[in-house]
């Protein structure tokens, strides 16, 4: 779940895009740097070097991170950003929230806070796109243990990204941390409509259920977690909750 949606979505422009040779250039670029990185890195590196400009350097980060080099994809999208601000394009913003969600992948929240404060301060962002951004907000927030304004954040992502199943997942989760089962329950259900193939949303199902008493609940939504993805991250955990049920086996 942790994907990062908006590199995935990196080339939807937020107003016209460049010129005709220029787009088929970045068109190709990012078809590189999403499905052969390396390549991908070295064409945006020509392309900088002729005048690719913010492009070139946009579509390096996505050859980065699709590398998981989330260090370095971070500070080419900020490069892009600071490119696209000096020349008044409004993918400034855009390029400022891929720049904030690899530096939550590079486990570096008050960077990514920054970023995302400056993706979202521009006011270019609208509907799916903004929805996101706050929810990465928001997960940065988390990160730093500003619960109440990821709180904030998380209620006002749903409104923009209701479809995404971790905006639900997230604020379910939050609601788990800051004692709040109606709105936890509330919350894990939406997700479990949208993904209840996921293992980390049957998880946190668990959780909350276990939270509220209902061992049943508890024990159905682990073990979903666990046969889904038995050596992911979260089947393992989901393992950990169940063995508590387990009997001890007899001396």
């Amino acid at each position: 779940m942790i994907l990062p949606l908006l590199l995935l979505a990196a080339a939807a422009p937020v107003q016209a895009g460049p010129p005709a040779p220029a787009q088929d250039r970045y068109t190709h670029c990012l078809d590189l740097a999403t499905n052969d990185p390396a390549t991908g890195a070295d064409e945006a590196g020509r392309w900088q070097l002729s005048g690719g400009g913010f492009l070139a350097r946009q579509c390096l980060g996505v050859a980065y991170a699709n590398s998981g080099n989330w260090n370095a994809a971070a500070a080419e999208f900020e490069g892009a950003a600071r490119a696209a601000e000096l020349a008044k394009d409004k993918r400034a913003a855009l390029f400022w929230a891929q720049g904030g969600n690899a530096w939550l992948a590079a486990k570096e929240p008050g960077k990514a806070r920054a970023a995302l404060d400056a993706a979202l301060a521009a006011g270019s962002l609208t509907g799916l796109q903004r929805g996101e951004a706050l929810l990465d907000r928001g997960r940065a927030q988390v990160a730093s243990n500003d619960l109440a304004g990821a709180r904030e954040d998380l209620d006002q992502a749903l409104v923009d990204a209701a479809a995404d199943p971790l905006a639900w997942l997230l604020s379910a989760t939050l609601a788990r941390r800051m004692d709040d089962l109606p709105r936890a329950r509330k919350d894990i259900a939406e997700a479990l409509k949208r993904s209840g193939d996921d293992a980390s949303v049957q998880l946190e199902a668990g959780n909350i259920a276990a939270l509220g008493g209902d061992e049943a609940g508890a024990k159905a939504a682990w073990g979903q977690a666990s046969k889904i993805a038995p050596e992911s991250e979260s089947g393992i955990a989901a393992k950990a909750a169940l063995a508590q049920f387990a009997t001890p086996a007899k001396p």
